[in-house]
């Protein structure tokens, strides 16, 4: 089933901060990103919420409001942009309704002694992570395995700052990569980002946003996921510039930051893979 997006967001060009926030605001109407890999998308959340429900929906009790509150939200920005959905079965929760008519994973922040926690979130396409381990606990603890992001660091008293100063009407967007051996969306651990030699090698993007909800104040979290074959780098036309940009931008990480992104000993496979597309142009 076609789930590949034909490079749409190529972020590991250089053009976007490396381990860095990277924050920036879009125009409402792209805040939610429908292509024709929706239908896909959508047979695969299905069949995760069937197996494994409980590995991609999480809620804290005291959530039902802000879930309601979301789904209104989607189910407002879909109608006012004529994008079609499938009314969800409405005894489900409602952040399960909203995640099941967009693309997206949605996961729910909210402002607490500790910080910003996460209480709630429908999680179909984690890129190493566990959303089953990370209910409840606070951004710091979120992002505690990102290296410079952990509790106390400049990055981590920043983000809360970002989120405490969030506006109302203001949705800011940032970009993430990695780079996986296989296509799946669906991965709750680390195995699959080490390469070798013979391994395939898909290029994976995370567009994630942030926006101030007007009722509850809490803040809604989505992540859009691109996958892409590395080979699709060979048909475009500014292949070049790209595969520069990604080899600068590999040759730059820190040890800590290339095994984060599982590249230890995949970096110089990868460069070499990079630089005969620079060869060849």
């Amino acid at each position: 089933m076609q789930h590949h997006s034909n490079l749409k967001h190529t972020p590991y060009d250089g053009s976007e901060p490396l381990f860095k926030i990277g924050l920036r605001p879009f125009v409402s109407e792209n805040w939610l990103d429908f292509d024709d890999t929706f239908d896909a998308f959508m047979h695969e959340k299905k069949r995760l919420l069937n197996e494994i429900p409980e590995k991609v929906f999480q809620a804290e009790d005291d959530t039902l409001d802000v879930q309601t509150e979301v789904l209104e939200l989607i189910s407002k920005h879909l109608d006012e942009h004529s994008l079609s959905f499938e009314k969800q079965d409405a005894s489900l929760p409602p952040l399960l309704q909203a995640a099941m008519m967009v693309q997206e994973d949605l996961v729910i922040m909210r402002k607490s002694n500790e910080g910003w926690r996460l209480v709630a979130g429908s999680v179909c396409f984690p890129s190493s992570w566990s959303l089953q381990e990370k209910l409840g606990k606070p951004l710091h603890d979120v992002h505690a395995p990102v290296p410079d992001f952990n509790k106390g660091s400049r990055n981590a008293n920043m983000i809360e700052r970002i989120f405490d100063n969030l506006q109302l009407d203001h949705p800011v967007e940032r970009f993430n990569w990695s780079v996986y051996n296989d296509d799946a969306l669906y991965h709750d651990d680390r195995s699959s980002e080490h390469m070798n030699q013979q391994s395939k090698c898909f290029l994976r993007v995370e567009r994630q946003t942030l926006t101030k909800l007007p009722k509850s104040e809490d803040i809604l979290f989505t992540i859009r996921i691109y996958i892409d074959p590395f080979d699709a780098l060979k048909a475009r036309d500014d292949k070049n510039s790209i595969a520069k940009g990604f080899i600068e931008l590999l040759q730059m990480m820190k040890p800590a930051e290339l095994s984060y992104k599982g590249l230890d000993e995949g970096r110089d496979i990868l460069v070499s893979r990079l630089q005969k597309l620079v060869d060849a142009a």
